[in-house]
């Protein structure tokens, strides 16, 4: 502990007598200071004892003293020395009943002690305690070294807490709580996620002290040495933390931050690995997916799986109307969708966002995920129905509610696989692409396949150049239909609704079937086509469906 004026007042050397503030004598003294001005305080920092002889004060004066001890408590002068024997032979009462009135501890110091006697104590305490610190620090170090080494984060996280007399808390990349000690702090911890976040947005290094209740004291601090942090640290005390419980958290810091690079390293050795098993499985090599996958990823191949692909494309211009069923960019998303440098193609961005969702959530389930870039993409596999997947879900619904305010920002768009396995892996991955084309037709963050197939094929119609192409089918039919010489197109959509019968196809039109042959005759002539092609009638329904005709 630094000198207090109560160690001061029992130093037997000093032989100093307290004659007003005995119920303040536990504060503790920063430094010894000797000042005859009359006014001293431009020249405080706070937290001083001041040594004075009354040289040129008026010592005797009641209401000037009250005045100068008044302005000494304002600047955090802890307490006063006077030294008797000098300019006066006992310490005037005027002074003694305005440190009395004040709360200021008067210390009556007998002329045979210098004030430097006095100034070079509270410098070998203050020495004394900052030697303690950093001898306490050192040990702190070595143990929290060796929890780290043997216990992992959870053992450092238990050294860190009992060094600082209250709790410690760690946070993933998405701010999720990853371990805390002692176990009663999960509770508190958890309703930092908030502040968690909004330290994430800041470049690393960044800190911050938040309130966590009453009596909490909360310093969160950011993990890694990216442009992003890669976790954070929470600590929790009743009070501010001294040197030696400082030392403690910057070692603990420095501990976490090698942990986790060395976690990065390891990571990118475990999407070549990954990426390894992607294109086995891709090229029907399950087998052999399967025995470089090991333990890493083995689980996940002896379990339904589902072939996610994502990919982030930009917004229509401004101006542009969007695809039918989107709006705008992004918007406030981007407190999700920040740059995190991680695994997902390009650094940053949602697509990183995405693959730190995900295997946060499949890191807390427990379960395996698979990450790889492939091109532009980011393809994952995740377990059908758990957590990851879950999370995938999740995160695209948060972005698609937020995507109406507008922003101009690249837009991310996911495609779901149906439930498939290591023999299927490459017709999965052929479903996870279209349900990917229809995201970004739709203008949706997410498809999944089986949305595709249970839907209909005429939404996919609404594409301009599906637009375009049918418009340029039927103009000739058009033309001919303005100058008022028959009905081609109206035939045309009866006869096929009706699978090309006649009959029927007349009598929904109100004329002879004859009328009606000659019609399809004159479509034909017009088209250059043969309405006898299987392609050509498609061609023309869809056609017809494509434009409302």
């Amino acid at each position: 502990m630094p000198p207090t004026l109560a160690s001061l007042v029992h130093h037997s050397a000093l032989k100093l007598t307290v004659r007003a503030g005995e119920d303040h004598l536990d504060t503790a003294v920063r430094w010894a200071h000797v000042s005859e001005l009359a006014d001293p305080v431009p020249y405080m920092e706070g937290g001083e004892l001041l040594l004075i002889t009354a040289l040129k004060l008026d010592a005797e004066d009641f209401e000037a003293m009250r005045r100068y001890v008044k302005r000494l408590s304002a600047a955090g002068v802890v307490g006063l020395g006077f030294a008797v024997g000098v300019n006066y032979d006992d310490v005037p009462e005027a002074l003694v009943k305005a440190a009395k009135d004040e709360g200021l501890p008067l210390l009556e110091v007998p002329p045979r002690t210098p004030f430097i006697a006095i100034s070079k104590a509270v410098s070998a305490a203050i020495a004394a305690d900052q030697y303690r610190a950093v001898t306490s620090g050192f040990a702190a170090q070595r143990e929290l070294t060796k929890q780290a080494l043997n216990e992992g984060p959870e053992g450092l996280l238990a050294v860190l807490a009992a060094q600082v007399d209250g709790w410690a808390a760690l946070y993933d990349a998405s701010g999720a709580v990853v371990a805390t000690a002692p176990e009663w702090a999960g509770r508190r911890a958890a309703r930092l996620t908030a502040d968690v976040e909004r330290l994430r947005d800041r470049p690393a290094p960044a800190s911050a002290v938040v309130a966590g209740g009453a009596d909490d004291r909360v310093e969160l601090h950011s993990i890694g040495t990216g442009r992003r942090p890669r976790a954070a640290l929470a600590v929790g005390t009743a009070a501010a933390l001294g040197t030696a419980e400082r030392y403690a958290l910057h070692s603990a810091i420095a501990l976490l931050t090698l942990t986790t690079e060395r976690s990065r390293a390891l990571y990118a050795a475990e999407q070549r690995i990954g990426a390894a098993v992607l294109r086995m499985l891709l090229a029907g090599e399950p087998d052999h997916a399967r025995a470089v996958a090991g333990d890493l990823y083995g689980a996940l191949l002896d379990a339904p799986f589902r072939m996610v692909a994502a990919e982030v494309v930009a917004p229509p211009p401004t101006g542009v109307a969007a695809p039918a069923g989107a709006s705008g960019g992004t918007g406030t998303a981007l407190l999700l969708a920040e740059a995190v440098t991680g695994a997902g193609g390009a650094s940053g961005g949602p697509l990183s966002v995405l693959a730190d969702v995900v295997e946060s959530a499949a890191a807390r389930a427990g379960e395996a995920v698979l990450v790889v870039p492939h091109g532009e993409r980011t393809v994952l596999l995740v377990v059908d129905g758990g957590a990851a997947a879950e999370a995938c879900v999740q995160y695209a619904e948060v972005l698609e509610a937020t995507r109406a305010e507008g922003s101009a920002d690249d837009e991310l768009v996911i495609g779901f696989s149906a439930p498939s396995g290591p023999i299927a892996a490459a017709t999965a991955f052929k479903q996870a692409e279209q349900a990917l084309s229809v995201a970004r037709r739709r203008g949706r963050v997410l498809v999944e396949h089986e949305d595709v197939v249970a839907g209909s094929v005429l939404p996919l119609l609404g594409d301009d150049a599906v637009r375009a192409f049918a418009d340029g089918l039927l103009r000739a039919l058009r033309d001919h239909d303005a100058t008022g010489r028959g009905d081609l197109v109206a035939s045309l959509r009866a006869w096929l609704s009706r699978h090309g019968q006649w009959d029927a196809a007349a009598a929904d039109l109100g004329v002879h079937r004859h009328t009606l042959r000659y019609r399809m005759r004159r479509v034909e002539e017009i088209l250059g086509r043969s309405l006898d092609d299987p392609d050509v009638r498609m061609e023309l329904w869809l056609a017809l469906k494509a434009t409302g005709a």
